[in-house]
């Protein structure tokens, strides 16, 4: 009974979210929930090593980038079928964890911050600088698409596309799930709360770190492949400081340290984002209206909005 009701909110938020696309006929409501999965990905990943392990990693957003450009090229420069090449955007951003990794596995406060960004701005101008593979300042356009047989997923007003992203984002909440819940994801939380503590009863700090960030690639890295199929394009913006910053909204908002927090932030900030491009004068200040909301949520529920819920919400889902 008690694992049964541990589950409960998360399968009818599932079930209501399959159901989504049989009411919602809109080509575009739809387009902003996939762009909300992917993320609920990208911010569920990087709770993972920030909120769960206490890594300040300012460089999660460039294993998306990576993912994102690792797809682009395998799929349109080499021909790769579309489908491999999203799952090749997980290995290729787990490499990318372990270069960054590996010079701030024993770095600390600012040190990681700094550290972290550093690497995403050299992957960006990477990026740039290689445009005869990555197109450069343009990018990459017209990135061949996902197709079943003789099903375009093209053609379907976005149906397909909305379950593949929710179907990774269930895949990836598993992962998440099973990783927190294991011996390790108890030594992560050991090292968030006191690394001497950690380091006294035997968990190697820099080894965790360096773990820990290269799981937290791996769905975001695939989040990213899927981000460059989906919308065919594949563009230095995804290393951009405007993405990071809505994606830390959402981890911070939603709850760091949180299982499904950043989850449901991650929905509501998509949408939110979008109403406000819609209101006269606010089209370029939207981002600064999530700041001000982010710095609130910080000053009245440090937690986050979920812990606001707390007296209603099983103590499965706010599992620190």
């Amino acid at each position: 009974m008690e694992t049964m009701g541990r589950y409960t909110l998360p399968v009818l938020a599932l079930v209501v979210l399959a159901f989504v696309p049989m009411v919602v006929e809109a080509s575009f409501t739809r387009h902003l929930f996939i762009i909300a999965f992917i993320y609920a990905i990208i911010a569920s990943n990087w709770n993972l090593s920030l909120g769960h392990c206490g890594i300040f990693n300012f460089g999660h957003l460039t294993f998306f980038g990576v993912g994102s450009y690792t797809a682009a090229i395998a799929a349109k420069t080499y021909g790769v079928d579309p489908w491999v090449a999203i799952l090749l955007g997980g290995p290729a951003a787990a490499v990318a964890a372990f270069l960054m990794a590996a010079p701030v596995a024993r770095l600390k406060g600012i040190y990681v911050v700094l550290v972290t960004f550093a690497f995403g701005q050299l992957a960006m101008q990477l990026v740039l600088s290689q445009s005869d593979i990555t197109g450069g300042a343009q990018g990459m356009v017209r990135i061949p698409y996902l197709r079943l047989g003789e099903y375009s997923f093209l053609k379907d007003y976005k149906l397909g596309y909305y379950y593949v992203a929710l179907g990774l984002l269930v895949v990836s909440t598993i992962f998440i799930k099973l990783v927190i819940d294991s011996p390790f994801g108890k030594s992560l939380k050991a090292v968030r709360d006191s690394e001497e503590y950690a380091a006294a009863r035997g968990v190697s700090v820099s080894r965790q770190r360096v773990m820990v960030l290269v799981l937290s690639a791996i769905f975001t890295g695939v989040a990213g492949g899927f981000y460059s199929i989906y919308l065919r394009v594949a563009s230095p913006e995804v290393f951009g400081f405007g993405t990071l910053s809505l994606a830390l909204s959402m981890v911070l908002i939603g709850g760091a340290g949180t299982i499904y927090g950043p989850i449901a932030a991650a929905i509501a900030l998509t949408f939110a984002t979008e109403a406000l491009a819609g209101v006269r004068g606010l089209e370029e200040a939207r981002f600064i209206v999530i700041a001000v909301a982010m710095i609130l949520v910080l000053r009245l529920a440090p937690g986050g909005l979920l812990r606001l819920f707390e007296p209603l919400v099983p103590k499965a889902l706010r599992q620190r």
